[in-house]
Protein backbone atom coordinates (compact mmCIF):
# COMPACT_ATOMS: atom_id res chain seq x y z
CA UNK A 1 0.00 0.00 0.00
CA UNK A 2 1.23 3.45 -1.38
CA UNK A 3 1.74 5.65 1.82
CA UNK A 4 1.42 9.57 0.25
CA UNK A 5 3.65 11.65 2.10
CA UNK A 6 3.24 14.64 4.00
CA UNK A 7 3.19 18.14 2.37
CA UNK A 8 5.74 21.07 3.13
CA UNK A 9 3.66 24.16 4.11
CA UNK A 10 4.20 26.05 0.31
CA UNK A 11 2.85 22.61 -1.15
CA UNK A 12 -0.13 22.84 0.90
CA UNK A 13 -0.42 26.37 -0.40
CA UNK A 14 -0.20 25.22 -4.15
CA UNK A 15 -2.55 22.31 -3.53
CA UNK A 16 -5.50 24.21 -2.01
CA UNK A 17 -4.82 27.83 -2.65
CA UNK A 18 -4.93 28.80 0.59
CA UNK A 19 -2.24 31.10 1.77
CA UNK A 20 0.31 30.42 4.54
CA UNK A 21 -0.51 33.09 6.65
CA UNK A 22 -3.91 31.50 6.48
CA UNK A 23 -2.92 28.45 7.90
CA UNK A 24 -1.11 29.73 10.28
CA UNK A 25 -3.90 31.95 11.60
CA UNK A 26 -6.23 28.96 11.55
CA UNK A 27 -3.87 26.65 13.27
CA UNK A 28 -3.38 29.47 16.25
CA UNK A 29 -7.21 30.41 16.19
CA UNK A 30 -9.07 26.92 15.41
CA UNK A 31 -6.37 24.36 16.27
CA UNK A 32 -6.80 22.71 12.62
CA UNK A 33 -4.67 22.33 10.43
CA UNK A 34 -2.14 20.59 12.70
CA UNK A 35 0.84 20.17 10.88
CA UNK A 36 4.22 18.14 12.26
CA UNK A 37 7.48 19.04 11.82
CA UNK A 38 10.17 17.79 9.67
CA UNK A 39 14.09 17.46 10.87
CA UNK A 40 14.44 21.36 9.96
CA UNK A 41 11.94 22.21 12.04
CA UNK A 42 9.73 23.38 9.16
CA UNK A 43 5.54 22.52 9.15
CA UNK A 44 4.57 19.30 7.24
CA UNK A 45 0.89 18.84 6.71
CA UNK A 46 -0.49 14.73 6.18
CA UNK A 47 -2.22 14.46 3.78
CA UNK A 48 -5.74 14.09 5.45
CA UNK A 49 -5.31 17.25 6.36
CA UNK A 50 -4.65 18.67 2.97
CA UNK A 51 -7.61 17.06 1.90
CA UNK A 52 -9.70 18.67 4.22
CA UNK A 53 -8.66 22.07 3.71
CA UNK A 54 -9.07 21.61 0.42
CA UNK A 55 -12.69 21.07 0.69
CA UNK A 56 -12.72 24.17 3.38
CA UNK A 57 -10.90 26.20 0.90
CA UNK A 58 -13.99 25.45 -1.30
CA UNK A 59 -16.76 26.02 0.91
CA UNK A 60 -15.20 29.85 1.28
CA UNK A 61 -15.33 30.31 -2.23
CA UNK A 62 -19.12 29.33 -2.03
CA UNK A 63 -19.30 32.05 0.95
CA UNK A 64 -19.30 30.32 4.29
CA UNK A 65 -17.54 31.47 6.81
CA UNK A 66 -14.60 30.16 8.25
CA UNK A 67 -16.32 30.45 12.03
CA UNK A 68 -18.94 28.53 10.81
CA UNK A 69 -16.93 25.49 9.61
CA UNK A 70 -14.82 25.02 12.29
CA UNK A 71 -17.82 24.73 14.47
CA UNK A 72 -19.60 22.59 12.62
CA UNK A 73 -19.79 18.72 13.32
CA UNK A 74 -18.71 16.14 10.81
CA UNK A 75 -22.03 15.64 10.44
CA UNK A 76 -23.08 19.36 9.72
CA UNK A 77 -19.32 19.55 7.58
CA UNK A 78 -20.65 16.44 5.24
CA UNK A 79 -24.15 17.81 4.66
CA UNK A 80 -22.51 21.41 3.52
CA UNK A 81 -20.00 19.63 1.13
CA UNK A 82 -23.18 17.92 -0.04
CA UNK A 83 -24.99 21.03 -0.15
CA UNK A 84 -22.55 22.80 -1.92
CA UNK A 85 -21.92 20.38 -4.60
CA UNK A 86 -25.65 20.27 -5.11
CA UNK A 87 -25.85 23.80 -5.93
CA UNK A 88 -22.94 23.63 -8.94
CA UNK A 89 -24.94 20.52 -10.37
CA UNK A 90 -24.20 21.31 -14.25
CA UNK A 91 -27.92 22.53 -15.91
CA UNK A 92 -29.20 19.75 -18.41
CA UNK A 93 -27.51 19.95 -21.97
CA UNK A 94 -26.67 17.86 -24.70
CA UNK A 95 -23.21 16.64 -22.82
CA UNK A 96 -25.47 15.96 -19.13
CA UNK A 97 -25.70 12.16 -19.94
CA UNK A 98 -21.70 12.18 -21.39
CA UNK A 99 -20.72 13.70 -18.25
CA UNK A 100 -22.23 11.21 -15.97
CA UNK A 101 -21.10 8.09 -17.69
CA UNK A 102 -17.89 10.03 -17.51
CA UNK A 103 -18.17 10.12 -13.78
CA UNK A 104 -19.23 6.00 -13.39
CA UNK A 105 -16.46 4.98 -15.70
CA UNK A 106 -13.90 7.56 -13.12
CA UNK A 107 -15.62 5.78 -10.07
CA UNK A 108 -14.90 2.52 -11.79
CA UNK A 109 -11.15 3.11 -12.09
CA UNK A 110 -11.30 2.06 -16.15
CA UNK A 111 -9.14 4.53 -17.50
CA UNK A 112 -8.84 2.84 -20.92
CA UNK A 113 -12.93 2.51 -21.18
CA UNK A 114 -13.31 6.19 -20.30
CA UNK A 115 -10.74 7.78 -23.38
CA UNK A 116 -12.45 6.13 -25.13
CA UNK A 117 -16.24 7.25 -24.59
CA UNK A 118 -14.13 11.17 -24.61
CA UNK A 119 -12.86 10.52 -28.31
CA UNK A 120 -15.98 9.04 -29.44
CA UNK A 121 -17.77 12.42 -27.96
CA UNK A 122 -14.83 14.54 -29.37
CA UNK A 123 -15.21 12.76 -33.14
CA UNK A 124 -19.22 12.90 -32.72
CA UNK A 125 -19.56 17.08 -31.65
CA UNK A 126 -16.44 18.05 -32.93
CA UNK A 127 -13.63 19.63 -30.71
CA UNK A 128 -14.53 23.04 -30.37
CA UNK A 129 -18.25 21.20 -29.43
CA UNK A 130 -16.50 18.85 -27.10
CA UNK A 131 -14.66 21.29 -25.10
CA UNK A 132 -17.15 23.62 -24.31
CA UNK A 133 -20.00 21.29 -24.50
CA UNK A 134 -18.12 18.39 -22.49
CA UNK A 135 -14.83 19.23 -20.62
CA UNK A 136 -15.92 22.50 -19.64
CA UNK A 137 -19.00 20.66 -17.21
CA UNK A 138 -17.27 17.60 -16.70
CA UNK A 139 -14.42 19.41 -15.21
CA UNK A 140 -16.92 21.21 -12.95
CA UNK A 141 -18.62 17.96 -12.03
CA UNK A 142 -15.61 16.22 -11.22
CA UNK A 143 -14.37 18.52 -8.97
CA UNK A 144 -18.01 19.03 -6.76
CA UNK A 145 -18.18 14.82 -7.40
CA UNK A 146 -14.82 15.07 -5.20
CA UNK A 147 -16.01 17.44 -2.96
CA UNK A 148 -19.01 15.71 -2.26
CA UNK A 149 -17.00 12.28 -1.37
CA UNK A 150 -18.07 10.49 -4.67
CA UNK A 151 -14.58 10.42 -6.26
CA UNK A 152 -11.18 10.49 -4.23
CA UNK A 153 -7.80 12.34 -4.87
CA UNK A 154 -6.01 9.87 -7.12
CA UNK A 155 -9.66 9.43 -9.27
CA UNK A 156 -9.33 12.98 -9.95
CA UNK A 157 -6.28 12.83 -10.99
CA UNK A 158 -7.00 9.95 -13.41
CA UNK A 159 -9.53 12.43 -14.82
CA UNK A 160 -6.68 14.74 -15.46
CA UNK A 161 -4.56 13.45 -16.77
CA UNK A 162 -6.43 11.03 -19.54
CA UNK A 163 -8.28 14.66 -20.77
CA UNK A 164 -4.88 16.12 -20.98
CA UNK A 165 -2.99 12.89 -23.21
CA UNK A 166 -6.42 13.35 -25.41
CA UNK A 167 -6.30 17.48 -26.04
CA UNK A 168 -2.31 17.44 -26.33
CA UNK A 169 -3.27 14.54 -29.09
CA UNK A 170 -6.04 16.39 -30.64
CA UNK A 171 -4.03 19.67 -30.53
CA UNK A 172 -0.88 17.50 -32.16
CA UNK A 173 -3.47 16.26 -34.88
CA UNK A 174 -4.51 20.35 -35.87
CA UNK A 175 -2.39 21.50 -38.98
CA UNK A 176 -0.21 23.66 -37.89
CA UNK A 177 -1.41 27.39 -36.94
CA UNK A 178 0.40 29.89 -38.94
CA UNK A 179 -1.88 33.25 -38.89
CA UNK A 180 -2.16 35.74 -36.30
CA UNK A 181 -2.41 36.36 -33.64
CA UNK A 182 0.69 35.16 -32.27
CA UNK A 183 -0.63 33.87 -28.93
CA UNK A 184 2.14 32.78 -26.02
CA UNK A 185 0.34 30.29 -23.64
CA UNK A 186 1.78 29.18 -20.80
CA UNK A 187 1.18 29.74 -16.54
CA UNK A 188 2.90 31.98 -14.01
CA UNK A 189 5.52 29.89 -11.20
CA UNK A 190 3.37 28.06 -8.80
CA UNK A 191 0.12 27.13 -11.10
CA UNK A 192 0.83 23.78 -12.21
CA UNK A 193 -2.38 23.19 -13.36
CA UNK A 194 -2.57 22.60 -17.15
CA UNK A 195 -6.26 21.50 -18.43
CA UNK A 196 -7.51 24.81 -19.26
CA UNK A 197 -4.45 26.16 -20.66
CA UNK A 198 -5.05 22.90 -23.53
CA UNK A 199 -8.80 23.52 -24.00
CA UNK A 200 -7.62 27.23 -24.98
CA UNK A 201 -4.72 26.33 -27.04
CA UNK A 202 -7.15 23.92 -28.81
CA UNK A 203 -9.34 26.72 -29.42
CA UNK A 204 -7.49 28.90 -30.67
CA UNK A 205 -5.66 26.57 -33.23
CA UNK A 206 -8.69 25.94 -34.54
CA UNK A 207 -9.65 29.51 -35.41
CA UNK A 208 -6.24 29.62 -37.18
CA UNK A 209 -4.40 31.39 -34.80
CA UNK A 210 -0.86 30.71 -34.42
CA UNK A 211 0.30 28.94 -30.60
CA UNK A 212 3.40 28.57 -28.72
CA UNK A 213 3.37 26.73 -25.34
CA UNK A 214 5.28 26.94 -22.95
CA UNK A 215 3.64 24.54 -20.37
CA UNK A 216 3.57 25.50 -16.53
CA UNK A 217 4.73 27.38 -14.40
CA UNK A 218 7.15 29.60 -16.67
CA UNK A 219 9.03 32.43 -14.45
CA UNK A 220 8.13 35.78 -15.68
CA UNK A 221 10.99 37.18 -17.25
CA UNK A 222 11.30 34.52 -18.89
CA UNK A 223 7.81 34.98 -20.64
CA UNK A 224 8.62 38.40 -21.39
CA UNK A 225 12.28 36.94 -23.16
CA UNK A 226 10.05 34.15 -24.73
CA UNK A 227 7.25 36.86 -26.03
CA UNK A 228 9.78 38.60 -27.47
CA UNK A 229 11.88 35.59 -28.79
CA UNK A 230 8.67 34.71 -30.58
CA UNK A 231 7.12 37.95 -31.43
CA UNK A 232 3.60 37.32 -29.47
CA UNK A 233 0.83 39.28 -29.88
CA UNK A 234 -0.59 38.43 -27.46
CA UNK A 235 0.51 36.31 -24.34
CA UNK A 236 -2.25 33.97 -22.28
CA UNK A 237 -1.79 32.82 -18.57
CA UNK A 238 -4.37 30.71 -17.13
CA UNK A 239 -4.96 30.55 -13.12
CA UNK A 240 -6.87 27.92 -11.27
CA UNK A 241 -9.21 28.28 -8.22
CA UNK A 242 -6.68 26.32 -6.55
CA UNK A 243 -3.99 29.33 -7.10
CA UNK A 244 -3.19 31.63 -3.97
CA UNK A 245 -6.02 34.37 -4.04
CA UNK A 246 -3.41 36.99 -2.96
CA UNK A 247 -0.76 36.48 -5.37
CA UNK A 248 -3.51 36.57 -8.56
CA UNK A 249 -3.16 40.36 -8.47
CA UNK A 250 0.29 41.26 -8.20
CA UNK A 251 1.22 38.69 -10.34
CA UNK A 252 -1.09 39.76 -13.50
CA UNK A 253 0.23 43.45 -12.66
CA UNK A 254 3.95 42.53 -12.62
CA UNK A 255 3.82 40.49 -15.84
CA UNK A 256 1.89 43.57 -17.37
CA UNK A 257 4.60 45.80 -16.75
CA UNK A 258 7.15 43.65 -17.82
CA UNK A 259 5.30 43.12 -21.74
CA UNK A 260 5.49 45.74 -24.51
CA UNK A 261 2.34 47.97 -24.70
CA UNK A 262 1.09 46.45 -28.29
CA UNK A 263 1.37 42.54 -26.83
CA UNK A 264 -2.21 42.15 -25.09
CA UNK A 265 -2.55 39.84 -21.49
CA UNK A 266 -5.01 37.63 -21.56
CA UNK A 267 -5.81 35.98 -17.96
CA UNK A 268 -8.10 33.01 -17.75
CA UNK A 269 -9.30 30.43 -16.18
CA UNK A 270 -10.88 30.39 -12.75
CA UNK A 271 -8.96 32.24 -10.80
CA UNK A 272 -8.74 35.05 -13.29
CA UNK A 273 -12.48 36.21 -11.32
CA UNK A 274 -9.53 38.09 -9.00
CA UNK A 275 -7.94 40.12 -11.51
CA UNK A 276 -9.16 43.86 -11.47
CA UNK A 277 -9.16 45.19 -14.67
CA UNK A 278 -6.69 47.60 -15.92
CA UNK A 279 -5.35 48.66 -19.50
CA UNK A 280 -4.02 45.79 -21.41
CA UNK A 281 -5.37 43.13 -19.54
CA UNK A 282 -8.37 41.21 -21.08
CA UNK A 283 -10.01 38.45 -18.87
CA UNK A 284 -11.29 36.01 -20.43
CA UNK A 285 -14.42 34.70 -18.14
CA UNK A 286 -15.59 31.99 -20.10
CA UNK A 287 -14.13 29.84 -22.70
CA UNK A 288 -16.18 31.15 -25.19
CA UNK A 289 -14.44 34.53 -23.88
CA UNK A 290 -10.99 33.26 -25.50
CA UNK A 291 -12.80 32.99 -29.22
CA UNK A 292 -14.29 36.42 -28.44
CA UNK A 293 -10.57 38.16 -27.71
CA UNK A 294 -9.56 36.53 -30.50
CA UNK A 295 -12.38 37.66 -32.90
CA UNK A 296 -11.65 41.61 -31.19
CA UNK A 297 -8.22 41.25 -31.71
CA UNK A 298 -8.79 40.98 -35.51
CA UNK A 299 -11.19 43.13 -35.92
CA UNK A 300 -8.75 46.09 -34.53
CA UNK A 301 -6.87 45.32 -38.05
CA UNK A 302 -3.94 43.61 -36.39
CA UNK A 303 -4.13 41.01 -38.83
CA UNK A 304 -3.62 42.76 -41.71
CA UNK A 305 0.19 43.90 -40.43
CA UNK A 306 3.39 41.85 -39.83
CA UNK A 307 4.28 40.75 -36.81
CA UNK A 308 6.16 43.48 -34.41
CA UNK A 309 9.32 42.70 -34.31
CA UNK A 310 10.60 43.52 -30.94
CA UNK A 311 13.88 42.73 -30.82
CA UNK A 312 14.52 45.55 -32.96
CA UNK A 313 12.35 48.00 -31.12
Amino acid sequence: MNIRPALSISAVERETGLGKDTLRVWERRYGFPQPTRDNHGERVYPVEQVDRLRLLKRLIDHGYRPGRLFAASEEEFSSLCRACAAKSVVEPGGGDELVSHAIRLIKANDASVLRQALHQAMMRLGLQGFIIDVVAPLNQAVGEAWMSGELQVFEEHLYTEQMKALLRQAIGNLPPGVGRPRILLTTVPEEQHLLGLLMVEALLVLDGATSISLGTQTPLLDIQMAAMAHKADVVAVSFSAAFPARQVAPQVSHLRQLLPSEVELWVGGTGAQRVVPQPGVIVLATLRGALEALEAWRDCGHGDHPPVSHDQR
